[in-house]
């Protein structure tokens, strides 16, 4: 492992000597470049976290919609429940109607879920992208 080790610091050395040997227009323009690449990648850093942070806002706001949503639709199972227990009595069952509230708080959850799993997908792919960006 020293010998690797050696070898690697040896190879890194050998680098270093042939940038210091090269003639000044060479190390220049090699600095150019390497800035260009440089500012590329930052500015691409730039828009993805410009993205990713819209993508949260967005999440965030989508998801206080649903549960504010499902608070009206469980509020207005429960009064509805209330209003037909006044009009039959205790014993009776929910009608219809209250299944369909139910039904439909049921879609809303299924949806928070489908929103989450889009926003896990679109996080992978800013990762990828990412890793992409650094590859280049």
């Amino acid at each position: 492992e020293v010998q690797k080790l050696n070898q690697q610091l040896e190879e890194k050395n050998g680098e270093i000597q042939q940038m210091i040997n090269q003639p000044p227009y060479e190390k220049e323009r090699e600095i150019l470049r390497l800035q260009k690449t440089l500012a590329e990648r930052e500015k691409a850093q730039a828009t993805s976290d410009v993205l990713c942070r819209s993508l949260t806002d967005e999440t965030h706001q989508l998801q206080r919609k649903l549960a504010s949503t499902a608070e009206m639709c469980q509020h207005l199972a429960k009064c509805l429940e209330e209003k037909q227990r006044k009009e039959k009595g205790n014993d009776q069952i929910p009608t219809e109607r209250s299944n369909q509230v139910f039904l439909q708080l049921l879609c809303l959850l299924d949806n928070e879920t489908s929103l989450q799993a889009l926003v896990c997908n679109l996080q992978e792919e800013n990762r990828m992208l990412k890793q992409k960006v650094a590859h280049v």
